[in-house]
């Protein structure tokens, strides 16, 4: 016993401490003694110091040894309790051992002292130890159960025989539905045969096995773990059970994929804004090379009438598929930036379609093809809310991919009323005219959509490709020499249109036997409309009736750009008996103040200083009578409201359109309009 043993002694004789004392001096043990010979004292000891043996006498003139072992018994069980008595008999020594005491000697045989302390600290040692395995054993498996991660113990042929708290919440069983049981009982079937067979040979060689399972919970969740299985090992060193300490990460697994799928989007992203960069490069440096390279010729002298005609055609054709190109990397802008927006209002698709029809006829009729057109409704049923200018572009778009791939046989434009929810019917007759069809009344039970198509039969699209297709940039990666004849956008901002259209777009094909595409759009019928006169008038004709009925305009071209100014300066030349130029929107103010009489103010909107609209702002403040027509570059939705709301009187977007600019200039110049 080398360490200090704390020893409190209850006695009444002061002489029967010092033999204690004196024996443990003699047997060499190192100790700190408490003297009390009474109650009080006795409690209060125990309560203040950490006592590692009693000794006590058994008969004390106000105490018994009796009551102090019942008090030490009840309150400090774990130290050993040592009667040292002179007059204790046989009976009153084995009814205290029953009691709970650890010993007893007789002050007459004090030899028996030592070996009994020794025995009582032996006892307090062991009883520490038992209380720390425990205490420690207490802490692991309260450690083992409340783990954020679950821990399953197999025995030898894999049968779980201990699951903690962490399996249970995440699985979904109970512990008694899986004890006993394999935990294949979480498979999903996905781990082959050959897999498990590794863990196995892994586990029963000794080492440790690591991997993931995509297990299954009890209601058929599926979920991912992280696993590492190892074997635990008797003293002799033969492996006994397996520990299994699993980690949920469905969540960090799933973050992984989703970054991994986002990875391979942007690298697929990069890859078709690099095919489209360089087709767009190509795109654009063909029209200008048509466009320079002719407007070039056209300076040679010599040329005949019909040569400078043919020029000038390439010209402006090379010019219209460059603006056609611009317009669609705008549009697909506007889309990508959310600020496109819709022009809701009654149109009559029939007469859109026939325009369509009447418009690609030629093209078409130029191949050696068929151009046919089928409208569903009679015209005061053809009448719908929509917008029928993102319509036009969503016909035009499809049937001049039709025309594109397609070289023999024919294309169909039409309609079809469809059932959504109800039944719709169709009845009366069918009037043929060349090859436009009309039927007769259509009735609608319930909700209905119409379905445009374009059929064709051209080359067709392969199964793996018809999805992709309505992806933007898309046609860029096709390996077809028809298909780098675009910007691949034409059938991205389609299907962007339709959507806000509130319909949707599909493509049936089949490899070279044609396509069809077809795209849905709310059916609810409207008042009937004014016709729409498409191509009714002449730019010619509109001058001679302009000149006629108002001639001699007094006109202010506000404009910073010299080619647009130059343009619009030809366009209204013949319709003006003065007109002047200016570059900036003070210079506009100033001019109008200087001509109170102007007519007709052409306000473009971006100009150095100030703009077109703080121009018009302030110019409607002292002259309210001019008209003002903006003219802007920027094409964006919201612009004709915004050119309103400063004061403008209409607006046109460039490159201008010289018919639709005379059109206005008649509508508020024109004494007759």
């Amino acid at each position: 016993m080398e360490s200090e043993i704390k020893l409190l002694h209850l006695e009444d004789n002061p002489s029967d401490a010092h033999l204690v004392q004196a024996a443990l001096k003699k047997a060499n043990i190192k100790f700190e003694y408490f003297f009390v010979d009474n109650e009080k004292d006795y409690i209060e000891i125990l309560k203040t110091e950490k006592i590692d043996i009693i000794l006590s006498d058994y008969y004390l003139p106000d105490y018994s040894g009796t009551e102090a072992l019942l008090l030490a018994k009840t309150h400090y069980p774990q130290i050993p309790f040592v009667f040292v008595s002179g007059t204790m008999g046989e009976d009153a020594a084995i009814e205290s051992l029953l009691n709970g005491a650890t010993d007893y000697v007789l002050k007459h045989k004090m030899e028996r002292l030592i070996p009994a302390i020794s025995r009582a600290y032996n006892e307090l040692l062991e009883h520490k130890a038992r209380h720390d395995a425990e205490t420690e054993l207490r802490k692991l498996s309260r450690a083992v159960d409340q783990s954020p991660n679950s821990v399953i113990i197999t025995d030898i042929n894999g049968q779980m025989e201990y699951v903690n708290t962490a399996t249970l919440k995440l699985t979904g069983y109970s512990s008694e539905e899986l004890i006993g049981q394999n935990p294949r009982i979480f498979g999903s079937g996905e781990k082959s045969n050959e897999d498990y067979a590794f863990l196995w040979e892994t586990i029963l060689s000794g080492k440790e096995w690591f991997g993931e399972f995509h297990n299954k919970k009890k209601n058929g969740e599926l979920y991912w773990e992280s696993a590492s299985i190892a074997p635990l090992f008797s003293e002799k060193g033969e492996i006994t059970n397996f520990l299994g300490i699993k980690t949920d990460i469905t969540e960090s697994k799933k973050l992984t994929m989703e970054l991994i799928k986002a990875k391979e989007q942007a690298e697929e992203s990069d890859r078709l804004k690099s095919a489209f960069l360089a087709n767009m490069s190509h795109e654009i440096r063909t029209p200008m090379n048509g466009i320079l390279g002719f407007a070039e010729l056209l300076k040679e002298p010599g040329l005949t009438g019909a040569e400078q005609q043919e020029y000038i055609r390439i010209i402006e054709k090379s010019g219209a598929r460059m603006l056609n190109i611009i317009n669609d990397i705008v549009d697909i802008s506007k889309i990508e930036a959310g600020v496109m927006k819709l022009n809701l209002k009654n149109s009559n698709i029939n007469e859109q379609t026939e325009y369509i029809y009447t418009f690609f006829k030629p093209e078409v009729e130029a191949k050696g093809m068929k151009l046919h057109l089928k409208n569903t409704l009679p015209s005061n049923e053809a009448v719908i809310e929509t917008d029928s200018e993102k319509l036009y572009a969503i016909l035009m778009n499809l049937v001049k991919n039709a025309i594109k791939y397609t070289d023999k046989g024919s294309i169909e434009i039409g309609y079809d009323v469809v059932e959504t929810h109800g039944h719709v019917e169709t009845h009366g007759h069918v009037e043929t005219h060349g090859h436009v069809e009309t039927h007769g009344h259509v009735e609608t039970h319930g909700r209905a959509s119409l379905q445009f198509y374009v059929k064709d039969t051209g080359m067709g699209i392969p199964k793996d490709r018809q999805e992709a297709i309505f992806e933007r940039f898309i046609q860029a990666d096709i390996e077809d020499k028809k298909a780098m004849q675009g910007a691949g956008l034409g059938l991205a901002i389609t299907k962007s249109y339709v959507e806000m259209l509130g319909g949707r777009i599909g493509v049936e094909s089949e490899e070279g036997r044609g396509s069809t595409f077809y795209f849905t759009m709310p059916y609810r019928i409207q008042p009937r409309v004014k016709p729409l006169i498409i191509g009714a008038v002449t730019y010619r004709e509109i001058e001679k009736q302009l000149i006629k009925n108002s001639p001699g305009l007094k006109i202010l071209i506000a404009e910073d750009d010299i080619t647009s100014g130059l343009l619009i300066n030809i366009i209204v030349g013949k319709l003006s008996q003065q007109i002047i130029k200016v570059r900036t929107g003070q210079e506009a103010i100033e001019a109008c103040r200087q001509n109170p009489d102007l007519d007709l103010i052409l306000m473009d909107i971006q100009m150095p200083e100030m703009g077109g609209y703080e121009a018009t702002r302030q110019i409607r403040q002292f002259n309210k009578e001019v008209v003002i027509i903006a003219q802007t570059a920027f094409g964006l939705s919201g612009d004709e409201e915004k050119a309103l709301a400063a004061g403008c009187d209409d607006y046109i977007s460039k490159p201008i359109n010289k018919l639709l600019l005379l059109e206005l200039i008649q509508k508020h110049c024109g004494k007759n309009s």
